[in-house]
């Protein structure tokens, strides 16, 4: 049985950590914050980490299951990743990218990504995050079609409860409904299908029917907006922060086929797929048939070490785009003051190497599946409406009994989950009546089961309070 109190708390530093909340109550903004709680204290200080756990500024210790933000790969306080760090700043930390300028580690990432990456994805667009990331694939798919005379070929597909990034495009591009608020969103040009999401376990059809109607869905929308008219079709083949949810099966390659035969430009957006969290550096060949023309990357790169995204493009694409360039203006002007830092990148190659010396890929094909049969154990519980996942990305949605989805009270019952575990020790992400879980992939067998009973005996304990008429 697990004790929901276990935790020892060091109070010798109270005062420091109680002005620290204060100050960030008074002067920090941050992203998806509560505005309605807006300079009222309560965060979390997290002041140091260390494998797969982390400390608040009081000394607790939790049990880090969402890895920062899904880019925690190789766990906390790897010295070698901070050794190359501090090497390569203190050699060059930094020089501009721009033009034929270059440094080694970029050209050094740039090789080793290109060996990684599946079919003739050879060049490397390197930018800050998967936000720029995205934008910049999006800005390479435009100007793909426009140097071919094809300006009008500009419109987007996307889909609905996808997540793509936090700026202004891709935002817009992004499908999930809790994030659109009083800010702008492009509607013009970009489109968004069904969300693909297809669990077994609550359907009521089959995965066939549904592969079809998603199917019969894109063909008609293309047909709609008219295919001479779209750039391009960007998918996470897994789609993370929307919910953990997995397409039928085939759904991946069934699209790439309508995009190949439309000729629409695939984006897979690996961000969070990608860098081992399937068990592989990228999923979208050997785990769904994919050949993409670009695929996005970031977060695991570095292992959130540092803040690295790259844009991964085929040479079709690349020779195109360099074939066709106008003679009287034949620049790629697309790329950002800190493209290919080379602290981050030098971040990037130490990690890829101590991912592939470590097998890490391995590791994670070998405890994921432990990792989902474990919590699937969960949904005996009353509050479980389903878990689904796919090895170290997972989600246990919560309900009432009642209406299932994100109602205000079962938004409610997953926040009393997420309180329970923080206060035994357990980081797990709540979005609206989720609990996300996406560990370190040097998670061990021992710490997934710990994970699992301090998220049932919090389960249970929402349950309880649910029946006392204390939730909602």
């Amino acid at each position: 049985m697990v004790n929901l109190a276990e935790t020892v708390v060091d109070h010798s530093n109270r005062r420091d950590h109680q002005s620290l909340i204060a100050a960030d109550a008074r002067h920090v903004l941050h992203p998806w914050a509560d505005l309605s709680a807006l300079g009222q204290a309560g965060s979390l200080v997290i002041s140091e980490a260390g494998g797969v756990r982390v400390k608040d500024a009081d000394g607790r210790s939790y049990l880090d299951a969402i890895g920062g933000m899904w880019c925690m790969t190789l766990g906390y306080g790897r010295e070698e990743l901070a050794e190359a760090m501090a090497e390569q700043a203190r050699q060059m930390a930094y020089y501009t990218p721009f033009g034929d300028i270059t440094s080694e580690p970029a050209t050094r990432l740039a090789e080793m990504l290109a060996e990684l990456a599946p079919g003739d994805i050879n060049r490397v667009h390197f930018t800050t995050g998967g936000s720029t990331a995205v934008e910049s694939a999006i800005r390479t798919a435009h100007y793909f079609f426009a140097a071919q005379g094809r300006p009008e070929k500009f419109h987007v597909l996307s889909r609905i409860n996808a997540y793509h990034g936090g700026t202004y495009l891709t935002q817009s591009l992004s499908g999930k409904a809790a994030d659109r608020t009083h800010f702008h969103y492009e509607a013009d040009f970009v489109h968004h299908l069904s969300s693909p999401g297809y669990d077994p376990d609550i359907s009521e059809i089959s995965a066939e029917e549904r592969l079809r109607q998603l199917l019969d869905e894109m063909e008609a929308e293309i047909a709609r907006i008219g295919a001479e008219n779209i750039a391009c079709f960007i998918a996470e083949p897994i789609l993370a922060s929307g919910g953990v949810l997995t397409p039928p099966e085939g759904y991946q390659k069934a699209t790439l086929d309508l995009c190949r035969k439309h000729d629409i430009l695939y984006i897979s957006d690996e961000v969070v797929t990608g860098f081992g969290r399937l068990g592989h550096f990228f999923a979208s060949e050997v785990r769904f048939g994919l050949a993409p023309d670009m695929i996005i990357t970031a977060k695991g790169l570095t292992s959130g070490y540092q803040p690295l995204g790259a844009v991964l493009i085929s040479d079709r694409i690349s020779d195109a785009i360099s074939a066709a360039a106008p003679k009287d203006k034949p620049v790629f002007s697309n790329g950002f003051t800190y493209s290919g830092h080379p602290v981050a990148c030098a971040t990037a190659i130490a990690n890829i190497e101590i991912m592939q010396r470590e097998d890490i890929c391995g590791h994670v094909r070998e405890v994921g599946p432990y990792f989902i049969d474990r919590l699937r154990a969960l949904t005996d519980k009353s509050i479980v409406y389903t878990v689904r996942g796919d090895h170290l990305m997972a989600c246990v949605e919560c309900w009432t009994g009642e209406e299932a989805g994100p109602t205000a009270r079962n938004m409610a019952l997953a926040q009393r989950v997420d309180q329970y575990c923080q206060e035994a020790g357990l980081l797990v992400r709540p979005y609206e009546n989720l609990c996300i879980l996406s560990p370190p992939l040097v998670i061990t067998r021992e710490d997934i089961d710990r994970i699992v009973a301090i998220l049932g005996a919090a389960l249970d304990r929402a349950t309880q309070d649910l029946r006392a008429g204390t939730i909602g």
